[in-house]
């Protein structure tokens, strides 16, 4: 069972979806990421891509986060966020949309965040496909903050404008998990 570590929402459990559609992160490399994150979480503007139970948003949002979104596009994973948004006493802070991740993307293009939390399917390509489209959506402040959880070392693959535009602060395993923080390569002016 899940549950919120720290904070407001401290030791509330949260609802989890069944099945194998979703794989939520374990309370170990929640820690570990809030961790990182710790002095990056006060007042900020959250976006939790592939939310699924929309732990990590509400996570932030229980550490001091002024607000989080929370998208996905499975109608139960909107039902469990929404349930979980009202047991923490959070869902004032939260805004939930059912989307697919590009296209919420792409309709949102100039709402800038602060940290983003990017956890797609470890088998899609959905990692480059979403940090693409993040670099084009003008969504990232020179500080945003981009938490990616995967099954690799190597988030950008071979895709070279990833490699121009992020910068990899920092890579850390978990057993089969692998936290990689990015952050936004400043653009040298000419």
């Amino acid at each position: 069972m899940m549950r919120i570590i720290t904070g407001k929402a401290r030791g509330i459990r949260l609802k989890t979806l069944e099945g194998e559609a979703t794989r939520p992160t374990s309370e170990r490399v929640k820690e570990a990421v809030f961790s990182m994150l710790q002095f990056d979480i006060e007042g900020r503007e959250v976006l939790d891509l592939f939310a699924g139970s929309g732990q990590m948003g509400l996570e932030a949002l229980s550490r001091g986060a002024a607000h989080s979104v929370f998208v996905d596009r499975a109608p139960d994973a909107i039902n469990i966020i929404r349930e979980n948004s009202l047991k923490t006493k959070l869902a004032f802070d939260c805004s939930i949309y059912r989307s697919d991740a590009l296209d919420y993307i792409r309709r949102n293009r100039g709402k800038k965040f602060d940290l983003i939390f990017l956890d797609p399917p470890y088998a899609s390509d959905l990692y480059r496909q979403a940090l693409r489209a993040l670099c084009e959506s003008d969504m990232l402040k020179p500080s945003t903050l981009i938490i990616c959880e995967s099954n690799t070392q190597t988030i950008f693959g071979n895709d070279a404008t990833l490699e121009e535009y992020f910068a990899v602060q920092k890579v850390s395993q978990y057993s089969k998990t692998v936290i990689t923080v990015l952050s936004v390569l400043e653009k040298e002016s000419s």
